[in-house]
């Protein structure tokens, strides 16, 4: 007997594929995924630098947490407490102290040159005025010894840089809610990180639809990148920062506190470092007659500032990472260039992501294929 749509009636009632409902089914779950999370990130995306320094606070501090608990009998909550204290008395603290010194600095320098008290052009000639007399006649045939213009680009870069860095710093100060509320964020992230990151690690690496070797293998170079670029990297640039900044600062160079942080902003890129300001401070202390300061700059530089870098890098950043140094500057170039400060740690980091893989797309692959 036919239906009345021209059908049998068996057919009409013949029960869907079960195979082709778990397909539309997890199809359907993978796209509500896609779109849920891409929700979630643009509702977090104001707030992303914080999240992913609570992250990796979380995850440089997480040994220490484990030594708190053993000592504090298994008292998990206290642990991260007394953890997250201790990140705010010596990570937040020093940092906000630098920024508010530097602020005040650069706009002193700022000042200065704008004022005329700072005299770029005067600087060059004296340099120039000490230099042998071969020099003089050298850089005179090639026309490089236009003062004018020599003080012109140089008064815009160094009135440009200490505006930029002083404006940046004082606005930390002045957008206080958004500071206070992202500090906030990431240390209150952090607690919960600190205290549950075993398990919510447990969670992503059961949700990544890899097999359990090429999951660990990510893990791992994940977490190993973002420990060698923040622990390692970030305190060798302090150390060296420092370094830099008290020689100059014993030697009654102007702005210490600026070529220290600048110095330590360079050492973030391996094989340029510190060297960027100490030798040229040092060649012009030279050409303009302070022989023993200009040779003692250049002795603590090689052997005190560079030996920084081949003793402690190596110490707290191993060669795990396996990744060559011109990917590591480049990356971390690129990285600041688009997102600012955060992009040092996340560059090297989809750079390692990116080698690992592509290495296990090559170790799956068929020999020959």
């Amino acid at each position: 007997m036919a239906a009345r749509d021209g059908l049998p009636h068996e057919d009409r009632m013949k029960p869907l594929d079960p195979r082709a409902t778990a397909l539309f089914s997890q199809k359907g779950l993978a796209v509500l995924l896609v779109v849920v999370s891409l929700a979630l990130g643009w509702i977090l995306l104001p707030f992303y630098g914080a999240l992913m320094w609570g992250a990796i606070v979380a995850l440089l501090f997480a040994p220490l947490y484990r030594r708190l608990v053993a000592r504090l009998n298994g008292r998990r909550n206290s642990a991260a407490l007394v953890t997250v204290l201790l990140v705010l008395l010596i990570v937040v603290l020093p940092f906000a102290f630098i920024t508010a010194s530097l602020a005040r600095e650069a706009a002193a320098i700022y000042q200065a040159v704008q004022s005329g008290e700072l005299n770029p052009a005067t600087l060059f000639r004296g340099v120039f005025d000490a230099l042998p007399m071969w020099v003089k006649g050298l850089l005179q045939r090639f026309g490089l010894v236009d003062f004018e213009a020599l003080q012109r680009w140089a008064a815009n870069g160094l009135a440009q840089g200490s505006k930029l860095i002083a404006t940046q710093a004082v606005n930390i100060g002045q957008d206080t809610f958004n500071f206070v509320v992202g500090l906030f964020i990431m240390l209150y992230l952090a607690f919960f990180l600190i205290r549950d990151g075993d398990a919510l690690a447990r969670i992503i690496k059961r949700a990544i639809p890899l097999e359990a070797e090429h999951k660990q293998e990510l893990l791992d170079q994940f977490a190993t990148v973002v420990r060698a670029t923040v622990k390692g990297n970030v305190v060798v640039a302090i150390v060296q920062g420092a370094l830099g900044g008290v020689a100059l600062a014993f030697l009654g160079v102007r702005g210490a506190l600026l070529w220290g942080v600048l110095m330590a902003f360079l050492s973030l890129l391996p094989a340029v470092g510190a060297a960027l300001v100490w030798l040229p401070v040092a060649l012009y202390l030279l050409v303009t007659g302070s022989v023993w300061q200009g040779v003692a700059l250049i002795a603590w530089g090689v052997v005190v500032i560079g030996l920084v870098d081949n003793l402690l890098r190596p110490i707290l950043v191993g060669r795990d990472t396996q990744m060559p140094d011109w990917l590591v500057m480049i990356t971390t170039l690129g990285g600041m260039a688009l997102l600012g400060i955060n992009g040092f740690v996340i560059g090297p980091a989809i750079a390692a992501m990116f080698i690992a893989a592509w290495h296990i797309h090559v170790k799956e692959r068929p020999a020959g294929g």
